[in-house]
C-alpha cells in the first residue's frame, strides 16, 4: 500500500521538462470516497467527438514511460501467517485458479493471491511501515482471481474476500484513525495489519459458505464486492445456472441473517434468448448469460452491476430493483467472423472509471484468437432513466495474452505477455490519439543471461559486482538461489545485503573447493573452474529473478495518476520520460512516425532534432562493449571525455563494415542547422541554474511545505524507486551525451560547410564540445552516486558525527528532496547532496564523489575542498584535511554552503568572513583532537587578522592552549607573551603555572624570563600556594625557586618562612614538621646571604592563608560575620628571630618523633606550650634548651621532673620500666644501670644534677622542688636538704613551717644555730662563724619565733614540749654568745 498524506502529490518521482506540455491532471478524488453520488446525465451530443480530439493532437505529445523497480536492498519482508479453516467446506484441488494480484488506494495497497493464500502488503512512500505484510490462508478454499476487494469507510478498511467456497469480511483500522496528525514526523509507523491477528474474521457473521443453490459457476472466475451505504457487505458471483447471485452479509456488530438474491432475466426473455442462441452457447453446463467479468458502480442507495457475459453481451443490473437496465451486444463494435460469434467469450475483460465531471466510463477488452480489441464507452442516460452506451473509441492490439488492463477517463493501460513470454506494457490516450498508436513503456529488462569475464578479471569479484549491483537482482531471488545452491543445508533468512554477499561467496567457494580434487592446477584451469561455478550460481539467481519479476497486474492510483506494476516479488512504478529520453528510447518505427509539431513549435527545428536523435541512435548501436568501456574508464580516471570520444570515433571508422558513417553523414545533410539542434538538445538535458533562482525557489516554499518535504519519499520503497529513477535517467543521458560527443568529433573531422550549415564557425563547434563534456561528466557522476551503496554506520560513529556537525552548526541541514534532479546537479550553486552524505557519515562515498567532481566542475570548489577536508579527518589524514580546509578559505563569502557555515551565533562577536570560517574549522579540529593542526591553522589565521586585536587575542590563546597541551612549553610561553589582550594573557599565564606544576616541569616554569609579568607570576603562584593543600602541591617551593633563580633572597626567605608557618598550623604531622624545619633552615640561609643590615623579613600575617578570594567569611559563635581588620601591625623578623623559630621547629620535631600522639598539638604550639609537652614526655634536656633559647624560666621543668620522681617512688614495676625510656632521652653524667640502681634513683640523680647545673636567683628551683615534694607528702631526701641548706636555710625553715613540719624545723634551727656558732658552718654555706673578728652573721628570727610560738601552743603534745625546751635553751645559749661577741666587737672597735 502506498500511504500518502492528503496534502502530498506522489507524482514527483522524476522531473517533467518545462518545455513539454503537461498532461491533464487526473481527476481529483472524492473527499468522501464512498459517499454515493447520482450518476451524471451525459447527453449524447455533449461530447466534442473525434474532431475535437484531432485538434488537440498538435498541442500534446504522449511520452514514453519507464519502469522503476521499488525493491529495497534489505531482507525480504517477513510475512506473518494467519490460517483459517471455515467449517462446512470440503477442500478443493490446488491449482484450480491462477495467481493474481491487485491494488487499492486508500491511499494505496496491494495484494497477491495464489491458491488458497492471499498476501496483503501495505506500502508507504513516506515512512517505513512496521508489520506491514501478512499471508492469510483459508485452507481448502482457493481464492478467485481478482477475488480480493478493499473498501474504505470513515473508520475502517474493509477487505472482502471471495474463494471458491466462501466469502469473507475483514475489518482493519483506518490509518486516519491510527494517526490523526496531518504532518508525519516519524520515520516508522505501524501498519494497519499490525493487529490483524486480533481481527474478528473468524466470527461467523464475517464469513459465509456459498450455498449449493444457486451455486457458484465452475467455469467463471468473475466476482465483485462492495459495501452498501448501510455498511452491508455484498458479493456478486456468477451463478451455476446462469446470471448473477448476490450474497449480503449484515453490517458488523448488527444481528441479521445472510441473504441471497439471484439476478436473472424474466422467463419470457430467457426463452426468447434461448430460441436464437447457438447450441454451443446454450448448453446446460454453460448458459449464455454467464458473466465472465463483473464490475460494480455504487450510488447513494443502489449499485449498478455490469456483467460481461460469454455471449459477448454487456448487461447492466440494478441491485436495488433487481432488474436488468441495459443489454448491449459488443460484437457490433468489432469486426466479427462467424467463428467468433459462435464461440463463447472467455477472455473478455471489463473495467470501470468514474469521473465527477465526465461520468462513468466502461473499458471492455474483447478477446479473439491472435488479436484483441479495446472498446471504450460512456454510460449515458436520458430523462426517462433509460441507459445506453456511447462508443468513444476502439483500439486494436495484436498482442497474444492480455494479463491486465486499467482504465481512466482518458487513458488505457495494458499489460501483456508476448510470444517470447516477455512483459509488454503500453498505454494510449483514447481521447486524443486519433491514429490509435500505443505509447511504449520501457520495462525493466531481465539481467543478462551470461556475464562476460575477461581473463584479466577475477571471476568472483566480477560476478559479485554484477549480482549485487543495485536494481539488478532482488534480495529474495538471491536468497532463494542460495538456498537451492546450498542444497538446503541452511536456511538463509533476513540477511542484509552485506551478509548475503558473504554467504554467497562462502557457498560458491565451498562448492568450488569441494570439487577440486587435484592439489595442483594451472592458473587457466583454476580460472575456468571459478567461472564455471559462478556461472552456475548466476543461472540459478537468474531463474528466480525471472520468476519474481513476472508482472501479475497493473494498478493505477486514481488519486494521483501513478501507475504501478504488481509482481510476484516486488512492486514497480511507471513514470513518464522527458522529451530527450523519449526520443532517444523510441524504436525507429515510432521515431519516424513521431509528430514533429508535438515536439517544438518550430517544425523545422523539430525535424532537425529528430534527425539528430537518429544519428545518435546510429552511433549508439554501433558502439561495442570495448568502445563503451573506453569512455567509462576515461570518466573514472578523470581523463578528458573529448579524447575518449575521438578514440571511439577512430575505432568506429576503422571497423565500419556496414557503412554506418555514410548513413550518419547522409542524415546530417538532412539537418538544416546541426549546431543549433545540438544546442537545443543540450539545453534540454542541462539542469544548471544560478544562485538567484535557487534562492528564490527556496523562499517560495513556505514553512509547512518545507516541513512536509522532510518526510516526503522517506520510506525504503520510495528511496529505492527514486534512486533507480535517477540512475535510469542518468544512464540514458550519459549515453546521449557520449554519442553526442562522438558526433561532434565527427563534425569536426568532416569540416563540411554543407553539413555544418552556412556561416557556422569552428568556435561554435568547440563551444558545443566544451558544453557537452561537463554534461556527460555530470550524468556520469549522478549515475555513479545512484548506484553507490550506502555504508552501515555504527551508532557511536553517528553520535560523533552529530557532535562534529553541531560544532559546524550544520545539524539542521535541509533534507535533500528527491523531487528535482536539479538538486543533485553538480554544477548548481546548491550543495545539498554532499551535505546529506556528510550528515549520514558516508565519507568514503563523499570522498569519491568529490574526486570525480573537482577536476572539471568549477562551482562550489571551496565547498568541495571543505568536504574533502572532513573526509580526510574521518580517515585519519589530518594534514591532508588541513590543506583542504585552507584551500576552501579562499572561497569563503562566494559560496552558499560556506556562507551558511560562517553564520555567527547569537551574541558572538562578528569578524571578517574568513576569520569566522577559520574559527569554525578550529573548533572542529579541536573536537577531533588534532592540536598540532589547530596550531598551524591558527597561525595562518593570525596573518588574516592583522587589524583585529580581539581575533588575534582569541587565536593566540588557542595557540597557547594547544602548545601547552602538547607539552611545547617554550612555544606556549611565546604565544602567551604575544597575546594583545591583558586579561587573556593573565588567564593563559595562570593556566601555564598550574599545568606545569601538575606536570612537575618546574624548571621551565622558573626559567622563563616573564618580561613585565614577574609580579603577575608571583601573584598567581602565591594565590595558588595559599589556596591549595600544602602536602599535595609545591607552589611555595616553586615560588622559592623562582626568587632564588632571580637572586631575590629576601623574598625567597619570606616565602619559605610563610610556608613553614602554614605547615605548623595546617599540617600537624611528622612529615609536616620535618618540612617545617627545612623551610625555616632555607629561610635562614636566604637571610645569611644578604648583608646584615638587610637581613630581615616582614612577619607574614597569620590570616594570609584565609584571606583569599573565594574563602568563606569567618563568623563568631553567634553566627555573625566577624569584621576583618582593615589594618594590621607590621612585625619585622630578623635573623635571630628566624633562628629561634628554627630551634623551636626542631624541638617540636624531636617531641613528635618521641611521641607521635603529640603531633596534633605540637605543630603550632608556642614555646611555653612546647615546654609543657616536652616535660610531659620526659624530654627535660630538650626542654631546658628551649627555655634557654627563648629565655624562659626552668620552673616547669623542675616541677615536672619532681613530679615524675614522686610517681616513680610511689609507682610499681610498670612505672619503673616506662621510666627508662625518657630517662635515656636525657643526658646523665654517669648513668648507672646496675641492679642496685633503680629508675627512681636515676630520676633523683637527674633532678639533683639539674639543680647543680642550673642555679637560680633566690634558690627558686630548689624551693619549687621542695614545694612539690612537700605538697605531695614526700620526705625530702638528705641530698636535697643538704643542698638547700647551703643555698638558703632560712627559706627551708619557712617551708617546714608552711607544711607544719615542727620537728624537722627544730632540728634545722638547732643545726643552723650550731653552724652560726662555728659547729659545721660549712654545711650551711657560712664562710665565717660568729666571732668578734668575723663578719656579722644572722639568724631568721621571725621564722624561729613562729616556730617557738607553734611549739608553745601545742603543750598537749609532750614531744612538742620537749622540742620547745630544747629550742628555747638553744636560743638562750645563742643569745648569750651573741652578747659576748657583740661586746668584744664593740670593745675592739673602740
Amino acid at each position: 500500500m502506498q500511504r500518502l498524506p492528503p496534502h502530498r502529490d506522489p507524482r514527483i518521482l522524476l522531473r517533467r521538462d518545462a518545455t513539454a506540455p503537461t498532461p491533464p491532471a487526473p481527476p481529483a478524488p472524492d473527499p468522501a470516497p464512498f459517499s454515493r453520488q447520482p450518476l451524471p446525465v451525459i447527453p449524447r451530443a455533449g461530447r466534442g467527438g473525434k474532431a475535437g480530439a484531432a485538434k488537440m493532437a498538435a498541442a500534446w505529445t504522449e511520452r514514453s514511460y519507464l519502469e522503476l523497480n521499488a525493491a529495497a536492498r534489505g531482507p525480504p519482508r517477513r510475512l506473518r501467517e494467519v490460517v483459517f479453516s471455515p467449517p462446512g467446506t470440503a477442500p478443493l484441488p490446488a491449482g484450480r485458479y491462477g495467481d493474481s494480484a491487485g491494488g487499492f488506494c486508500y491511499q494505496e495497497s496491494a495484494q497477491t493471491t495464489s491458491g488458497d493464500t492471499v498476501e496483503l502488503v501495505e506500502e508507504s512512500l513516506d515512512v517505513n511501515l512496521l508489520n506491514n505484510a501478512v499471508r492469510l490462508r483459508i485452507q481448502g478454499c482457493p481464492f478467485l482471481p481478482g477475488g480480493v476487494h478493499l473498501c474504505e469507510v470513515q473508520s475502517h478498511l474493509v477487505v472482502l474476500l471471495v474463494t471458491g467456497q466462501t466469502v469473507h469480511r475483514l475489518l482493519l483500522p483506518h490509518p486516519a484513525r491510527m494517526y490523526r496528525s496531518e504532518l508525519i514526523t516519524e520515520s516508522q509507523m505501524q501498519s494497519v495489519f499490525t493487529d490483524i491477528g486480533k481481527s474478528n474474521f473468524r466470527d461467523p457473521s464475517n464469513y459465509y459458505v456459498i450455498p449449493n443453490v444457486p451455486g457458484l459457476a465452475s467455469n467463471s472466475v468473475a466476482s465483485a464486492a462492495w459495501l452498501s451505504s448501510e455498511g452491508e457487505a455484498l458479493f456478486a458471483l456468477p451463478s451455476a445456472s446462469g446470471g448473477i447471485f448476490v450474497l449480503k452479509l449484515p453490517p458488523p456488530d448488527v444481528p441479521g441473517a445472510v441473504s441471497v438474491v439471484e439476478l436473472k432475466q424474466s422467463s419470457v426473455m430467457q426463452r426468447f434468448l434461448t430460441g436464437w442462441m447457438p447450441t454451443a452457447i446454450r448448453g446446460d453446463c454453460s448458459p449464455s448469460d454467464l458473466p465472465i467479468s463483473l464490475s460494480v458502480h455504487c450510488l447513494d442507495h443502489d449499485a449498478f452491476l455490469f456483467a460481461l457475459c460469454q455471449d459477448h453481451k454487456l448487461r447492466m443490473w440494478s441491485y436495488k430493483d433487481q432488474m436488468c437496465l441495459m443489454v448491449a451486444d459488443l460484437l457490433e463494435f468489432m469486426p466479427v467472423s462467424r467463428d467468433l460469434r459462435l464461440a463463447a467469450g472467455t477472455g473478455h475483460r471489463l473495467r470501470l472509471a468514474f469521473s465527477q465531471s465526465l461520468g462513468l466510463y466502461l473499458g471492455v477488452y474483447m478477446h479473439a484468437p491472435k488479436r484483441g480489441q479495446f472498446c471504450v464507452f460512456q454510460l449515458v442516460s436520458t430523462e426517462s432513466n433509460r441507459y445506453s452506451l456511447d462508443h468513444i473509441s476502439s483500439l486494436f492490439s495484436s498482442q497474444e495474452t492480455l494479463v491486465d488492463f486499467a482504465l481512466t477517463s482518458a487513458e488505457i493501460w495494458a499489460l501483456w505477455h508476448n510470444e517470447e513470454n516477455q512483459t509488454v506494457v503500453k498505454y494510449i490516450n483514447f481521447e486524443q490519439n486519433v491514429a490509435g498508436q500505443w505509447n511504449q513503456v520501457f520495462v525493466q529488462p531481465l539481467p543478462e543471461e551470461e556475464v562476460t569475464v575477461r581473463h584479466d578479471q577475477d571471476p568472483r569479484e566480477t560476478y559479485l559486482e554484477y549480482l549485487f549491483m543495485p536494481g539488478r537482482f532482488t534480495n529474495a531471488a538471491i536468497q532463494k538461489a542460495l538456498q537451492i545452491f546450498s542444497q538446503g543445508a541452511e536456511r538463509h533468512m533476513d540477511l542484509t545485503w552485506d551478509e548475503l554477499r558473504k554467504e554467497v561467496t562462502l557457498a560458491v567457494e565451498s562448492e568450488f573447493q569441494g570439487s577440486v580434487t587435484e592439489y595442483e592446477c594451472s592458473p587457466e584451469e583454476f580460472w575456468q573452474l571459478q567461472v564455471e561455478f559462478w556461472s552456475k550460481f548466476y543461472a540459478c539467481c537468474l531463474q528466480y529473478q525471472e520468476a519474481l519479476s513476472r508482472p501479475l497486474a497493473l494498478h493505477l492510483n486514481p488519486y494521483t495518476g501513478m501507475v504501478c506494476l504488481l509482481k510476484k516479488g516486488s512492486l514497480s512504478f511507471l513514470v513518464p520520460c522527458s522529451l530527450v529520453d523519449h526520443l532517444y528510447l523510441l524504436s525507429n518505427e515510432h521515431l519516424l512516425t513521431e509528430d514533429d509539431a508535438a515536439i517544438f513549435d518550430d517544425l523545422e527545428m523539430s525535424r532537425d532534432v529528430v534527425c539528430l536523435v537518429q544519428c545518435l541512435r546510429l552511433i549508439g548501436e554501433s558502439i561495442s562493449m570495448e568502445m563503451a568501456f573506453i569512455m567509462e574508464m576515461a570518466c573514472s580516471r578523470l581523463q578528458p571525455p573529448e579524447k575518449a570520444a575521438e578514440q571511439i570515433l577512430e575505432d568506429l571508422v576503422a571497423n565500419d563494415t556496414e557503412n554506418v558513417m555514410e548513413e550518419i553523414h547522409s542524415k546530417l545533410q538532412e539537418i538544416r542547422n546541426p549546431i543549433h539542434a545540438m544546442g537545443v538538445l543540450i539545453r534540454e538535458m542541462d539542469y544548471e541554474t544560478d544562485a538567484d533562482m535557487e534562492r528564490g525557489e527556496s523562499r517560495a516554499h513556505h514553512l509547512n511545505m518545507r516541513l512536509n518535504l522532510t518526510q516526503l519519499y522517506g520510506s525504503g520503497t520510495a528511496v529505492s524507486a527514486v534512486c533507480w529513477g535517477v540512475c535510469k535517467i542518468a544512464t540514458i543521458r550519459f549515453l546521449i551525451c557520449r554519442d553526442l560527443l562522438i558526433l561532434q568529433q565527427l563534425l569536426l573531422r568532416l569540416g563540411d560547410p554543407m553539413v555544418l550549415g552556412g556561416g557556422q564557425l569552428f568556435q561554435s563547434q568547440q563551444d558545443l564540445l566544451h558544453r557537452t563534456s561537463p554534461l556527460l561528466l555530470s550524468y556520469y557522476l549522478i549515475r555513479w552516486a545512484s548506484q553507490r551503496l550506502a555504508s552501515d554506520v555504527p551508532v557511536d560513529t553517528l553520535e560523533s558525527n552529530l557532535q562534529h556537525l553541531s560544532v559546524l552548526e550544520l545539524a539542521d541541514t535541509a533534507a535533500l528532496t528527491p523531487h528535482k534532479l536539479g538538486k543533485v546537479w553538480p554544477s548548481n550553486p546548491g550543495f545539498l547532496f554532499p551535505e546529506c552524505l556528510m550528515g549520514s557519515c558516508q565519507y568514503t562515498q563523499l570522498q569519491e564523489y568529490i574526486r570525480l567532481l573537482q577536476p572539471w566542475c568549477h562551482v562550489n570548489m571551496g565547498s568541495c575542498s571543505f568536504m574533502m577536508g572532513r573526509c580526510y579527518l574521518v580517515m585519519g589524514e589530518g594534514h591532508k584535511a588541513l590543506d583542504s580546509f585552507c584551500q576552501a578559505a579562499s572561497e569563503v563569502g562566494r559560496e552558499e554552503f560556506l556562507d551558511r557555515l560562517i553564520q555567527p551565533e547569537e551574541g558572538e562577536m562578528v569578524s571578517s568572513p574568513r576569520l569566522q570560517y577559520y574559527n569554525k574549522v578550529l573548533r572542529l579540529l579541536d573536537m577531533v583532537g588534532l592540536p598540532e593542526l589547530v596550531i598551524q591553522l591558527a597561525t595562518l589565521a593570525i596573518m588574516e587578522s592583522a587589524d583585529d586585536w580581539r581575533s588575534q587575542a582569541t587565536l593566540r590563546t588557542c595557540i597557547f592552549k594547544h602548545h601547552l597541551d602538547l607539552g611545547h612549553n617554550s612555544e606556549a610561553y611565546v604565544a602567551l607573551t604575544q597575546n594583545p589582550d591583558p586579561s587573556r594573557q593573565l588567564d593563559c599565564l595562570r593556566q601555564l603555572v598550574v599545568v606545569l606544576c601538575e606536570r612537575s616541569q618546574l624548571q621551565d616554569l622558573v626559567e622563563f624570563p616573564y618580561i613585565n609579568l614577574q609580579n603577575e607570576v608571583v601573584g598567581i603562584i602565591e594565590s595558588h600556594a595559599r589556596a591549595v593543600d600544602l602536602m599535595t602541591h609545591n607552589y611555595y617551593e616553586l615560588l622559592y625557586a623562582f626568587h632564588i633563580y632571580r637572586h631575590n633572597y629576601r623574598k625567597a626567605g619570606t616565602v619559605m618562612f610563610e610556608y613553614g608557618m602554614r605547615l605548623g598550623r595546617e599540617v600537624r604531622t611528622l612529615r609536616g614538621l620535618q618540612k617545617q624545619g627545612n623551610c625555616f633552615l632555607a629561610a635562614i640561609n636566604c637571610l645569611r646571604l644578604i648583608r646584615p643590615e638587610y637581613a630581615w623579613i616582614v612577619q607574614p600575617a597569620s590570616g594570609a592563608v584565609y584571606e583569599r578570594p573565594g574563602a568563606s567569611p569567618k563568623r563568631s559563635h553567634d553566627g555573625e560575620c566577624m569584621a576583618v581588620p582593615t589594618t594590621r601591625q607590621i612585625e619585622i623578623l630578623e635573623l635571630e628571630d628566624l633562628e629561634r623559630e628554627c630551634v623551636l621547629a626542631r624541638i617540636r620535631l624531636t617531641l613528635v618523633q618521641h611521641d607521635l600522639s603529640t603531633a596534633a598539638v605540637a605543630g603550632n604550639s608556642t614555646p611555653e606550650e612546647t615546654v609543657a609537652l616536652l616535660v610531659r614526655a620526659g624530654l627535660f634536656d630538650t626542654a631546658v634548651t628551649l627555655c634557654q633559647t627563648f629565655k624562659l624560666p626552668l620552673t616547669p621543668i623542675f616541677e615536672g621532673l619532681t613530679f615524675k620522681c614522686i610517681k616513680l617512688q610511689l609507682g610499681g614495676e610498670a612505672a619503673q620500666a616506662e621510666a627508662w625510656d625518657w630517662l635515656a632521652a636525657n643526658q646523665l653524667s654517669a648513668l648507672v644501670t646496675t641492679k642496685e640502681s633503680s629508675a627512681t634513683d636515676e630520676a633523683w640523680r637527674l633532678l639533683s644534677s639539674y639543680l647543680e647545673r642550673h642555679p637560680s636567683q633566690n634558690s627558686l628551683y630548689h624551693r619549687c622542688v621542695i614545694n612539690k615534694l612537700l605538697a605531695h607528702g614526700i620526705p625530702l631526701p638528705n641530698w636535697l636538704i643538704n643542698s638547700y641548706k647551703k643555698v638558703d636555710a632560712a627559706e627551708l625553715l619557712r617551708l617546714y613551717l608552711n607544711y607544719d613540719l615542727l620537728e624537722a624545723a627544730v632540728d634545722l634551727v638547732l643545726e643552723y644555730v650550731d653552724a652560726v656558732l662555728g659547729k659545721g658552718h660549712q654545711y650551711f654555706g657560712i664562710e665565717f662563724p660568729l666571732s668578734a673578728t668575723a663578719p656579722m652573721v644572722w639568724l631568721p628570727y621571725t621564722a624561729i619565733d613562729q616556730l617557738l610560738q607553734a611549739l608553745r601552743e601545742s603543750t598537749t603534745n609532750h614531744h612538742n614540749v620537749v622540742l620547745y625546751q630544747k629550742l628555747h635553751e638553744k636560743m638562750e645559749d645563742y643569745q648569750q654568745k651573741v652578747s659576748v661577741a657583740t661586746r668584744d666587737r664593740l670593745y675592739r672597735r673602740n
